[in-house]
């Protein structure tokens, strides 16, 4: 089959994979959109919960897959980086329409309108009350007046989502269209530590990993909130490791490293920042409880760096393996 073949072939399996992969957020996109048309509001009834970030990022994610013949022919070696800041750009506009104009109406006896962004912060917040079983007071979740900083984490997910993304779309496209299969191993990573993101990141909107609103989580619900820092930090040390293939290890695998535990904190930050200064514990005991002023407990800090490790092992297969290919491809003196 003719490279060109095969590259177009790519692509249209990119965007029907991409479409298909978005019809849910899409929908739900759809039926919001529809209700304001139709009311001026949303009820609360109505209101599919995860609208964002995730019908913004399939957006996001579709444009940035349809312009890729053009980008590629166009921006050549610059299209995965002007395809991303485009559907990342993309991306923050739809998800700021829909949190500023989308209205949710709660259907009491007195109704109340609220914006979107804020109607989601209150879907985050856990009142006292609510469990009669909680035993910690020392904190409300998202108690005050609205803040947009709560969001960080949703923005950072969703970011990496797209650059994660987009790498495998544009790789492969490039990979096909040049013949060069340098980044097939590193592409393919991506590719699955991208699903497996995804895939928690579905989990998580249809469980919350199994917290129950005290601070103090279940073992299941530690271990699943772990997996999911350390699979985020992973996916874009794989993306940083993925172009900097071949290179001395103090590149090709020590900053991807560094990447990954860097995002896996910034997760941290983000969660610190929803729950007033404090994060869920994964139990009692010092390897548990946060260190004074620094809130993260020694726990947090293994997460962090089993990030940043995993990585660095993953890396270090990956370039010995390229290292090894290359040393068979090389002309025998």
């Amino acid at each position: 089959m003719k490279t060109s073949k095969k590259y177009y072939l790519f692509y249209l399996f990119s965007v029907l994979v991409v479409l298909a992969a978005s019809y849910y957020p899409l929908h739900m996109g759809f039926r919001v959109v529809s209700d304001m048309i139709k009311n001026g509001t949303v009820f609360s009834d109505n209101y599919p919960k995860y609208i964002i970030p995730y019908t913004p990022i399939s957006i996001a994610l579709i444009i940035g897959v349809i312009l890729m013949p053009l980008l590629l022919r166009f921006t050549k070696k610059f299209a995965l980086w002007v395809g991303s800041a485009l559907s990342v750009g993309v991306f923050f506009v739809v998800e700021i329409l829909f949190e500023r104009l989308v209205v949710i109406s709660t259907n009491f006896t007195e109704t109340v309108k609220t914006p979107l962004e804020s109607w989601q912060m209150f879907m985050c917040y856990i009142p006292p009350q609510k469990y009669e079983t909680r035993t910690w007071t020392e904190v409300n979740v998202l108690m005050g007046e609205y803040s947009p900083a709560f969001k960080i984490h949703f923005y950072v997910i969703s970011v990496v989502l797209i650059l994660s993304f987009l790498n495998c779309f544009y790789g492969f496209a490039k990979m096909i269209r040049n013949e060069n299969y340098n980044r097939k191993k590193a592409l393919i990573l991506q590719t699955v530590s991208s699903l497996v993101f995804l895939g928690l990141c579905i989990l998580a909107c249809f469980t919350a990993f199994f917290r129950g609103g005290e601070i103090t989580v279940s073992a299941l619900s530690a271990w699943l909130m772990s997996a999911f820092f350390v699979v985020f930090g992973i996916t874009m040390g794989i993306y940083a490791g993925s172009f900097l293939l071949g290179k001395r290890k103090s590149i090709s695998v020590l900053i991807p490293a560094v990447v990954s535990s860097v995002f896996t904190t910034v997760m941290y930050i983000g969660e610190m920042i929803l729950l007033n200064n404090h994060l869920y514990r994964f139990g009692s005991g010092f390897f548990f409880d946060g260190l004074s002023s620094l809130i993260l407990a020694p726990v947090d800090i293994v997460v962090i760096l089993a990030s940043g490790v995993i990585c660095a092992l993953i890396l270090l297969l990956l370039n010995r393996k390229k290292q090894s290919e290359s040393d068979l491809q090389s002309p025998v003196d």
